[in-house]
């Protein structure tokens, strides 16, 4: 099942204000709040009553724990952080499953745009508008996915909304 533009206008209004304190919160202490997977999950448990019919709301409450298992497995592998496993979870019921296709090509775009951002303004001038960040000093191997993961989430609505 696809989302429908009805659907994903609902779910902005809670993903966008969650998606932009994730991606705060994750640049500046490297840490996605449970607190914020909890609010898009409680998004998701009121908005989805009205951006669905019952039996589709229901469907889509399978995507959480699916998803939920699949990052539990990435994180022990070492591949992604406990906090992005969560959050993606959280995200996954606002997903459509006939919609995997307009989504990879949104993340792969928001992680390029994502550390190729972070990465400028870890080198420029814009480094001192937040120069206390633990992003800014993390190994080539870390990055703040929640960054990136935020934005897919965000222009994956918005793209729903404009495009059905």
């Amino acid at each position: 099942m696809a989302l429908t533009a009805h659907a994903a206008g609902w779910f902005l209004l809670a993903a966008l204000p969650i998606s932009i304190y994730v991606a705060w919160s994750d640049l500046s202490s490297m840490k996605i709040p449970n607190v914020a997977v909890y609010a898009l999950v409680a998004g998701y448990t009121l908005l989805g009553l009205i951006a669905f019919p019952f039996d589709q709301y229901l469907w889509h409450w399978l995507h959480l724990p699916i998803v939920l298992v699949i990052g539990i497995v990435l994180n022990a592998a070492g591949a992604m952080g406990a906090g992005d496993a969560k959050f993606i979870a959280a995200a996954a019921p606002m997903i459509g499953t006939a919609d995997i296709r307009l989504l990879i090509p949104i993340l792969a775009a928001s992680v390029l745009a994502g550390y190729a951002t972070h990465r400028i303004a870890k080198h420029t001038k814009i480094r001192d508008l937040a120069p206390h960040w633990e992003s800014w000093d993390q190994e080539n191997k870390r990055f703040p996915m929640g960054f990136p993961l935020g934005m897919t989430l965000v222009f994956y609505l918005v793209a729903v909304v404009v495009l059905r």
